[in-house]
């Protein structure tokens, strides 16, 4: 972008200039007594403490409630590899979203690498200053590996959130869609469209909440994945555990006599192939801000709608899930984020509205302010019965 299509006068910019977000003290530093706690000589205590005991991080520093959200620019929002600094508006908003939902501390580390072992040396360097690190926005299939070497290599939670974010609010969404249609989450026939970060995330989060994996065919740009294709890596694993029947194809090859869609790929899908879903389905086409089938024309022959966009009922947005997860990690100092506590979150965003479903409200509200506390409440719990909490 260049600066001639900067509008100083759009309410976009003027809300951005000087940034979203600034550092504040939680203590008094009025009188020399209150530096003399805060600062020298009475924090050498502190560090000596920590020293011996370094568990007291989490007493005596931020760390306890603090994130970083890191990102290496390579798969920002729908604007592709625009790189780190162009990332950090959108690293912002998230760490004023985990402030503003759950009162968590978030710090925006845009890394100006795209190289996965520098990423993850940067982030293990970094971890001693954070109660938890949530990858951002850094492509497929790196993402993969970045958050499988953190989340061994580091004893606090890891969580890319366009992976699992995004998964645990799609669970969320489909057991109430499927409880509104007098349905079993084990019955339904299942497309996923797109299988980069969200796809993969998505697909593993449906069978850990009790989808048939059998009953599931995934789609990439090359068709349906299974065994008749050569595949590396997750795709692979996916070619193993998905796609029962065996089917090859396109997407309208998956849909046939489906009763989900789920759309996270950003490639358009023709009303034809949805039409060839089973009768009243449900597809969340999420690609945003163009869906992979337009609500309206989905609304034609399924029973449920859902997207990622705020202009149409049942938004599925992340900022239901990440905020309360790790508010919840943080609460019981989980030491990472398990499968256990993912399906805890989902089950929690899909009770809030439990009472209340419509077709057009199978998700609460992204402002909703039941949201976050139920979710962290929940997975602080599954952290303890998952034996990864430290209190």
């Amino acid at each position: 972008m260049s600066s001639s299509t900067v509008d100083p006068a759009d309410p976009v910019f003027r809300l951005h200039v000087g940034g979203k977000m600034a550092v504040a003290s939680t203590v008094p530093l009025t009188s020399r007594e209150d530096l003399s706690l805060a600062y020298t000589p009475g924090v050498a205590r502190v560090c000596e403490a920590i020293a011996a005991d370094p568990a007291l991080a989490d007493d005596y520093t931020w760390v306890s409630h603090t994130v970083a959200v890191v990102t290496d620019g390579s798969a920002v929002l729908g604007l592709g590899n625009i790189g780190p600094r162009a990332a950090l508006p959108v690293m912002e908003g998230k760490a004023v979203l985990f402030k503003q939902f759950a009162g968590v501390d978030a710090v925006p580390i845009c890394l100006d690498t795209q190289d996965v072992d520098e990423i993850v040396a940067a982030v293990k360097a970094l971890a001693p200053s954070f109660g938890g690190i949530n990858l951002e926005d850094i492509s497929a299939p790196r993402c993969f590996e970045v958050e499988r070497r953190l989340d061994e290599a580091l004893p606090i939670p890891v969580f890319h959130d366009d992976q699992h974010g995004t998964a645990i609010v799609v669970l969320a969404a489909l057991r109430n869609a499927a409880t509104l249609l007098n349905r079993k989450l084990g019955d339904l026939r299942v497309a996923v469209s797109g299988a980069g970060a969200a796809g993969v995330a998505v697909t593993k989060m449906l069978v850990a909440g009790g989808v048939n994996p059998d009953q599931v065919v995934v789609c990439d740009s090359k068709g349906i994945i299974g065994r008749h294709r050569e595949l590396t890596g997750t795709k692979a694993e996916l070619a193993e555990t998905t796609n029962a029947e065996g089917r090859q194809g396109d997407i309208t090859e998956a849909l046939r006599g489906a009763d989900v869609l789920i759309g996270v790929s950003g490639g358009q899908i023709p009303e034809s192939a949805v039409a060839g879903m089973a009768p009243g389905g449900i597809v969340f086409a999420l690609a945003n801000p163009t869906p992979e089938v337009h609500p309206e024309v989905a609304a034609r022959h399924v029973a449920v709608v859902a997207t990622g966009r705020s202009d149409y009922p049942n938004q599925i947005n992340n900022v239901l899930a990440f905020p309360g997860v790790f508010r919840g990690a943080l609460d019981a100092r989980a030491t990472r984020i398990t499968e256990g506590m993912k399906v805890a979150a989902a089950d929690a965003i899909a009770g809030v509205v439990a009472e209340s479903l419509t077709a057009e409200a199978i998700v609460p509200s992204p402002l909703d302010p039941r949201v976050a506390p139920a979710v962290a409440e929940a997975v602080a719990e599954a952290a303890r019965r998952d034996g990864v909490a430290r209190r």
